[in-house]
């Protein structure tokens, strides 16, 4: 609270009239990087194009975005089970919000014959994985550029659910 406050220019007293309590300046933030992930995300799917340029280009995007922002990514991420249980169902419906859009474009491939997977599911949970936990790590593991992890994660995603030709 007291380095969300200097960031801020206030004291930590001053923080308190606008959230009742850390859990609520939690769940704000939660709520608002869980948020700004589905408009990314949605941005960043060329919906009118092949389900392999749709997962490349949405993977890269959530990459980065948990690189770029990794100490805020693990708040928002790791963080829910210091949630009430109100908010803590809140950030799930955004959570699920986000595995939709990366499972639609799975569903897609899989329907189109350019994706080849044995669980959708299985698959989509992957992948989302992957992307989050970037915020975990980096930099490390001789990462320090966003767009390299991006890069080689979008990569990594095509073959895992064995995209035939090239996004």
């Amino acid at each position: 609270t007291r380095d969300i406050a200097a960031r801020l220019g206030l004291s930590p007293a001053a923080m308190y009239p606008h959230y009742r309590s850390k859990e609520e300046l939690l769940f704000a933030i939660s709520f608002e990087g869980h948020t700004r992930c589905i408009e990314l995300l949605r941005h960043a799917d060329p919906t009118e194009s092949s389900p392999g340029e749709r997962l490349h280009a949405v993977v890269h995007a959530f990459t980065a975005w948990h690189a770029t922002h990794h100490a805020r990514g693990r708040v928002v991420q790791y963080e829910l089970t210091a949630l009430s249980p109100e908010h803590y169902h809140a950030i799930l419906g955004l959570r699920r919000d986000i595995s939709r859009i990366i499972k639609r474009i799975v569903v897609a491939g899989v329907d189109d014959g350019s994706f080849v997977v044995p669980d959708v599911e299985g698959v989509n949970l992957a992948i989302n994985s992957l992307c989050v936990d970037v915020c975990r790590w980096f930099p490390g593991g001789g990462f320090t550029d966003p767009e390299a992890v991006a890069d080689l994660y979008a990569e990594l995603t095509l073959r895992l659910v064995g995209c035939s030709g090239t996004p």
